[in-house]
């Protein structure tokens, strides 16, 4: 999927887990995601999170590419029973791209696609409190600050509050 940006998000690829590793072994970034996203992150992590992403048809997770390489990971991830019509947002980028706009663009990128692939109604992600550059990357995209769940994420021995964000289909 091709962004007038100079940024792409395409399907994940064997030959990018030197680059996911690269990139993704970064405290900075494991600190700001749920803990299924390991630190340190190594090639076998690697391996089974681009097993795991492209296996899946419609593509749910893409890498975010630039100039050839893999930069950090963005996806969608469908909710069952009564939350059938929401899909959860996830995205993280390489520390030396931050402030760069990217995240930004890769988020606009991948709410027009969820909202073109998927009958959902609304795309929801969740901030840490602490994480103040997501959080304007999703205002930036038209999220809408729904709520705060108070002492919600217990990371790294401490607590954090939960933002959440959401845009909807109309």
């Amino acid at each position: 999927m091709m962004g007038e940006t100079g940024i792409l998000l395409r399907p994940w690829e064997m030959e990018d887990k030197l680059s996911l590793v690269k990139y993704a072994n970064n405290k900075k970034i494991a600190d700001n995601l749920r803990n299924l996203f390991p630190y340190p992150f190594e090639e076998k992590n690697a391996d089974h999170f681009i097993s795991l992403w492209t296996s899946m048809q419609p593509v749910r997770v893409f890498a975010i590419e630039l100039d050839g390489e893999a930069i950090g990971a963005i996806g969608l991830h469908a909710k069952e029973d009564v939350h059938e019509k929401n899909m959860e947002l996830g995205y993280w980028l390489a520390e030396p791209f931050w402030g760069k706009g990217i995240a930004t663009r890769a988020v606009g990128m991948m709410v027009n696609y969820g909202f073109k692939t998927w009958p959902i109604l609304r795309i929801y992600a969740g901030a840490f409190g602490s994480n103040i550059a997501s959080q304007k990357v999703l205002e930036k995209c038209g999220f809408f600050r729904e709520g705060i769940l108070k002492n919600s994420i217990w990371k790294n021995e401490r607590i954090d509050d939960e933002i959440i964000y959401a845009i909807y289909r109309d």
